[in-house]
């Protein structure tokens, strides 16, 4: 028994003197140790609290339920047109040099957003611009045609306006609030998929990708004006998502959907959307005004990098550096005391970071609006108050430019003299001296040079009467101009 004993202690040292060498030395071990834990924690992020303060897995159902009859469907059409090259005076004689045109319209689509129950409804510029018709598509299926109230182009926003009442719509909240990693859904109608809801997180906030205006070969030269401060989401966001909504969970407008990042021209995981807060400004003053009311600093500013810390010896690491004046003339910022060298950190109560955040903050404000600015300069804070201007140099509300028929049209007129007349064997007529942007560039062959001698059969003989007879003309109206060109013999 004794012996026995003694065998049985010395397999139990035996075995955990074993087991002790092969956890030290790893002998034994057939791969990583994995350790798991117990007891985890409820993650935040897969679920939220009910209204009876239960923790409940995250749901995305009521809020969509909630929103997505308040995003429509938006169908623009132009009349477009396609050259056909083909020789012989012939052609020439009735299309103008460039040949027959082949004329059919040209479509596209996006989404909006009801902001109120009486039929007003955001959307990006570039949904309608150059539409001569457009049709909304509610959420149960009806469709409407609708007025272009408004745009703006600096900020790729539009305005339209359909007539109903009593419809479902979207409240704004305060964009300033979203805090990156805040989920959000993205509603919209991408590939004419209506009323798609995805879901994702704010990846970023104030970003500027320089897309607005981008494709607009004069923006270069009159200064670039686009304010640019999108939110950046996950969400997915594809064509046809344009000027559709994203929303906050508790169902309120956080942003207007306006672009993507991306190689293919498809979802890559980059969506843009312009804040609620630059949206509500810009949808305030269309309706209003009917035109946006834009202060202006006029100053020239680019972001504080590490490379201007250097070269000019800042005293701050972050915050808009004033590299000069849009006009020393028109200048509020100068006018005020603002001097090149100054680094605005701070505007009101707002910290600025970047430039961006500056541009985004002034695009808030109207001409006459006063902020104060502080900045750093050589090292000393001050404070300066500024009254914001307009692109004139004035303080006061700019009005809405009402255009003349004539020039609507992209018509620059000169009057004949009689003794020019004669020679053309003309009674009567008035000269097309150039051709702007405007609906006869767009959709006609008419050419610069072209005599003008009716309008429906009524002869011309002034540009002023050429005007006179366009303003009888409604919208949808045709006109149609008799003409000869002096090259040709008819």
């Amino acid at each position: 028994m004794k012996q026995f004993g003694s065998l049985l202690l010395a397999a139990v040292l035996g075995s955990v003197i074993t087991i002790a060498v092969t956890q030290w030395t790893g002998i034994g071990n057939e791969g990583p140790k994995i350790n798991y834990l117990t007891n985890v924690p409820t993650s935040k992020v897969a679920y939220t609290v009910n209204e009876k303060g239960e923790a409940v897995p995250l749901d995305f159902t009521g809020v969509a339920e909630r929103v997505t009859p308040a995003v429509v469907h938006i169908r623009s059409v132009a009349t477009g047109r396609r050259t056909e090259t083909t020789q012989g005076d012939p052609w020439q004689f009735f299309f103008g040099p460039n040949g027959p045109m082949e004329r059919g319209p040209s479509q596209s689509s996006g989404s909006g957003v009801i902001i109120n129950a009486d039929g007003y409804i955001v959307t990006n510029n570039h949904v309608v611009e150059n539409a001569d018709e457009v049709e909304v598509t509610l959420f149960n299926n009806k469709s409407f045609k609708a007025e272009i109230i408004g745009t703006d182009p600096d900020t790729d926003l539009a305005l339209l306006k359909i007539k109903q009442n009593n419809l479902p719509f979207l409240s704004f909240v305060d964009s300033d609030k979203a805090k990156v990693g805040e989920w959000v859904l993205a509603v919209g109608n991408p590939f004419n998929l209506n009323s798609t809801v995805t879901a994702g997180i704010i990846s970023a906030k104030g970003r500027n990708i320089n897309i607005i205006n981008s494709s607009n070969p004069g923006a270069a030269q009159q200064g670039r004006t686009a304010i640019e401060s999108f939110i950046q989401t996950d969400a997915a966001i594809n064509p046809g998502n344009s000027g559709g909504a994203l929303i906050d969970l508790s169902g309120g407008l956080l942003g207007i959907n306006t672009a993507i990042a991306s190689t293919t021209g498809a979802y890559a995981g980059y969506g843009f959307a312009v804040p609620s807060d630059i949206v509500s400004k810009v949808v305030e003053d269309l309706m209003t005004y009917g035109t946006v009311q834009r202060g202006w600093l006029g100053i020239q500013v680019q972001n504080v990098s590490s490379e201007l810390v250097r070269e000019f010896d800042l005293n701050v690491n972050e915050g808009a550096y004033v590299g000069g004046f849009s006009d020393d003339n028109l200048s509020a910022a100068k006018a005020a005391g603002i001097k090149v060298g100054d680094v605005v950190i701070k505007l009101d109560e707002t910290t600025i970071r970047t430039s961006t955040g500056l541009i985004e903050y002034i695009g808030r404000k109207r001409p006459g609006d006063k902020v104060v600015v502080t900045v750093d300069r050589k090292c000393k804070v001050l404070q300066i108050p500024v009254t914001l201007k307009n692109r004139e140099g004035a303080v006061a509300t700019v009005k809405r430019e009402e255009r003349d028929p004539v020039t609507a049209l992209g018509l620059n007129l000169e009057d004949i003299e009689a003794t020019a007349l004669k020679r053309l064997d003309l009674q009567n007529g008035v000269r097309v001296k150039s051709l702007e942007d405007g609906k006869i560039d767009r959709y006609t062959d008419m050419q610069e040079g072209f005599i003008i001698t009716q309008i429906d059969d009524v002869p011309v003989k002034s540009s002023n009467q050429v005007n006179d007879l366009l303003k009888k003309k409604k919208p949808g109206d045709l006109v149609t101009f008799s003409c000869v060109y002096v090259d040709y013999s008819r």
